[in-house]
């Protein structure tokens, strides 16, 4: 029995294996990055998702709408919904991402979504992929890149996580090999660590940074860990104003939290498990996983989105209302600083902070204690409008520098 076993085993892993050989061999012939400048127009795809997922994306396309009002006008900027992403409709075709809204997808050149519902054993859906770690493949969008901001204790992050391997690449492939064995797989290649490192690199790099981390767990996890490691290093020689360290995932978490040590991390560049435990740390320090987004870059397409889920028990409690918008505006402000209006994705996020840690005028809670979605996103567009906001914003910044 266990001979046979072992044969069924054999033949579902080197299926895995021939795709990820497959997969090596599309990265290796590369492709050209979208130029945003030459677009007309530039299309956005809004996927409003699951959950507060809905709501909180509206508030995000209106900020998009409010700030591109002109461009949208001029046909410089087009808005195009696609409905099709809910938890029901990937049920119903019992796909992570149906055909047809994959290619409305395809159809768009930049996407805002909104959280979307993952199954999970012993709930209602059947066992489909998460849509995230779908889409993140399907349109080859390799880099998760969040940063994280505390100004009044001198914390500048951004993370660098690798989006289409490490343990999530092949979450849905795994299985059991008999009653008392299941088996996972973690996937590291060198051209999928080499160009989320190099990514990390050029952002020190043309950000005046003159250090990058890089997180793995290569003293334990020796193989995949340590080629992601290896390259990191390999890297680094092409970048000699720029000092590479290596942390492991364990204290990494820790340092983070260390007041005396965390203002020392600027880039991190991570697998992707680590990446998901590490922005969500970051970004309660930050304020909460509501308070920060996150963009998922690939040469051709690009998607924003909130860093955290779709809160049901919120729906189900019916104060979808009140959720935080914050974590999805936050990603509409990348998202106009990726298609070339930076100005603009610096407002937003300079509003932002205005609201969220100075003038604390309004309070987001979850609950009728506090307001709801819209009126804190009006609150936030109204900095936005306001003339004074950058000396306003610099003025708070250097009260936290005193």
């Amino acid at each position: 029995m266990s001979n046979e076993l072992i044969e069924q085993a054999k033949e579902k892993f080197a299926a895995i294996m021939q795709e990820q050989l497959d997969r090596i061999e599309v990265m290796k012939q590369g492709a050209e990055d979208t130029d945003f400048s030459q677009l007309k127009p530039i299309i956005i795809g809004v996927c409003f998702g699951d959950g507060i997922g809905e709501i909180i994306s509206k508030h995000a396309r209106a900020a998009l709408e409010h700030v591109l009002k002109d461009e949208v006008a001029a046909g410089k900027v087009e808005f195009r919904d696609i409905d099709g992403l809910t938890i029901e409709n990937r049920a119903k075709h019992e796909k992570a991402i149906p055909d047809d809204v994959l290619a409305e997808l395809k159809a768009c050149h930049v996407i805002l979504k909104g959280p979307t519902t993952t199954p999970q054993a012993g709930d209602e859906w059947p066992n489909i992929e998460s849509a995230n770690v779908a889409m993140r493949r399907y349109l080859d969008l390799f880099a998760n890149v969040r940063p994280v901001k505390i100004p009044q204790e001198g914390v500048d992050w951004c993370f660098f996580r690798e989006n289409t391997e490490g343990a999530y690449v092949l979450g849905s492939k795994g299985f059991d090999v008999s009653e008392d064995l299941s088996v996972d797989f973690k996937v590291i290649t060198e051209q999928g660590a080499e160009r989320i490192v190099r990514m990390a690199f050029e952002y020190a790099k043309n950000n005046g940074i003159d250090k990058v981390t890089v997180v793995t767990k290569s003293n334990v996890v020796k193989t995949t860990d340590g080629r992601f490691s290896r390259v990191a290093f390999r890297i680094a020689k092409e970048y000699p104003g720029i000092n590479l360290d290596e942390w492991y995932i364990d204290i990494m978490t820790a340092k983070l939290i260390d007041e005396s040590r965390r203002r020392e991390f600027k880039v991190m560049v991570m697998p992707n498990l680590y990446g998901d435990i590490l922005t969500d740390e970051a970004a309660q320090l930050q304020g909460g996983v509501g308070t920060a987004g996150s963009a998922n870059i690939g040469s051709q397409w690009s998607m924003f989105e909130a860093i955290h889920g779709s809160a049901p028990r919120m729906v189900k409690e019916g104060r979808a209302q009140f959720a935080d918008p914050c974590s999805m505006v936050r990603a509409s402000a990348m998202l106009l600083r990726h298609i070339g209006y930076p100005e603009r994705g610096e407002k937003i996020e300079m509003a932002l902070e205005m609201c969220g840690q100075f003038e604390k005028k309004m309070k987001i809670t979850g609950r009728d204690t506090g307001v709801t979605g819209e009126a804190y996103t009006e609150y936030v567009l109204s900095w936005v409008d306001n003339p004074d906001l950058k000396a306003k914003w610099e003025e708070e910044v250097d009260k936290i520098k005193k």
